[in-house]
């Protein structure tokens, strides 16, 4: 069943690849990657079968992959959580004589929740986990968000730099009555007082930097608010004029330049790590990749999401299992591989014909009929980098389309003009 069926949890917001859409300040901390969600008192609920749950600060997720559907499950509702069971404890003499169970759900962990929510006051549902996984560390880190309650912070003012004085009062003044240094007690308070100088800096430089990443993640989070904000506007109003539209994008593109707010991480994603990862770095590249013309280097890509991740930095490796994961989930992007060796992401839109077809008009001008053009050449005119350039050119030599000159400055392509020729008319 579907995530659409259970209409009686909230709905959620998905991306292109199917990645939930985290509000502002909300965080993952934990995935499952296969469960059900069954109503254990009133059979007027819709059940959830198979699906992907996303823990969050503020929600549990329910993501029905092959519908691209998910509900959401505030943890303010949360009434109380009971520790992860199994609804039949394992008993031999019952084994021997009682018929064995038609459901498979009586051998799965069992975490049942008590919530109240409109329009039921009251309910016990039980997230049975039908994969393996590590369910005591998924309960210890609902446990955490639930008395966290991160739904609950507004973002804290910030702290004053100075000390204030109060009007009409003197100013006051640290005297500090430094002794003489004599002798080896002497010594031992000069050094005891330059420990006390050291930690008491340290300490001030610690209140800075906490201060300091308290306003970033203050400035993420609004943000992700004015982005977030900024997609409802665009989809609720339709009349809008194009340059309105233009510059709600441009706002778009430039509150995601700072970066990603819950980047998937091994710790919270787990096994499915690089299958979360490879969905997020599909929702990423789209708009680096309009800004490129559909094409990107891999090596661009990688220093482009670790910059936006942060600290949680990736391996080259789980990079390319991320890309190479594209192949079977139905995402706008892909990972290509030149003759030449270079890898790139693309657009499954882009259009190697239109390239050739702008690649041969430019070999076509009269200053390229005598000089040829250059990978720089073809870079400007494509809006792309010079490199990416090359492989175009060399792609259109091998379709027949360009030839190749060879020469200490480099590489230069000139219009193949024996296409042009008729092979009827050679001898006349």
């Amino acid at each position: 069943m579907s995530a659409a069926a259970a209409d009686w949890l909230p709905s959620a917001s998905v991306t292109a690849s199917g990645r939930p859409v985290l509000s502002a300040g909300e965080v993952e901390r934990n995935l499952l990657p296969l469960v059900d969600l069954e109503p254990e008192e009133n059979p007027r609920l819709a059940p959830l079968r198979a699906c992907l749950l996303a823990l969050t600060s503020h929600r549990l997720i329910f993501l029905h992959e092959p519908s691209r559907s998910a509900r959401g499950l505030p943890l303010a509702t949360v009434v109380h959580a009971y520790p992860p069971h199994r609804r039949h404890s394992h008993n031999p003499l019952r084994s021997l004589f009682s018929a064995p169970s038609s459901s498979s759900s009586s051998q799965h962990h069992r975490i049942r929740l008590q919530i109240s929510m409109p329009p039921v006051r009251s309910e016990v549902i039980a997230i049975v986990v039908t994969c393996k996984a590590d369910v005591d560390v998924f309960f210890g880190r609902l446990l955490e968000a639930i008395r966290a309650r991160a739904w609950e912070v507004t973002p804290a003012a910030a702290p004053s730099s100075g000390t204030s004085v109060a009007e009409g009062a003197a100013p006051t003044e640290d005297i500090a009555i430094r002794m003489p240094v004599v002798g080896v007690s002497g010594i031992l308070r000069m050094e005891q007082e330059s420990w006390e100088n050291a930690g008491q800096n340290l300490q001030d430089a610690f209140q800075d930097l906490n201060a300091l990443m308290s306003k970033a993640k203050e400035m993420m989070q609004l943000a992700e608010k004015m982005r977030l904000k900024l997609l409802m506007n665009s989809s609720t109003e339709s009349n809008s004029n194009d340059e309105e539209m233009g510059s709600k994008q441009d706002m778009q593109d430039l509150l995601l330049s700072v970066g990603i707010v819950s980047p998937v991480t091994k710790e919270t994603a787990g096994a499915l790590y690089h299958q979360q990862l490879s969905l997020q770095l599909a929702d990423f590249v789209r708009i680096p990749l309009e800004k490129a013309g559909g094409m990107m280097a891999l090596v661009d890509v990688y220093c482009l999401f670790n910059r936006a991740r942060g600290t949680e930095l990736i391996s080259p490796e789980d990079l390319l299992q991320a890309c190479s994961l594209w192949e079977k989930v139905d995402v706008p992007v892909m990972l290509r591989k030149f003759d030449s060796g270079v890898k790139v992401i693309q657009t499954k839109t882009h259009s190697d014909e239109e390239v050739f077809a702008r690649i041969s008009s430019l070999a076509q001008k009269p200053d390229a009929l005598q000089k040829g053009i250059s990978p720089s050449d073809a870079a400007f005119t494509l809006g792309i980098a010079p490199a990416l350039a090359k492989e175009h050119l060399l792609n259109a030599e091998n379709k027949g389309l360009l030839c190749r000159d060879v020469s200490p400055d480099g590489f230069r392509f000139f219009s193949n003009l024996f296409n042009d020729i008729d092979p009827q008319n050679i001898h006349s």
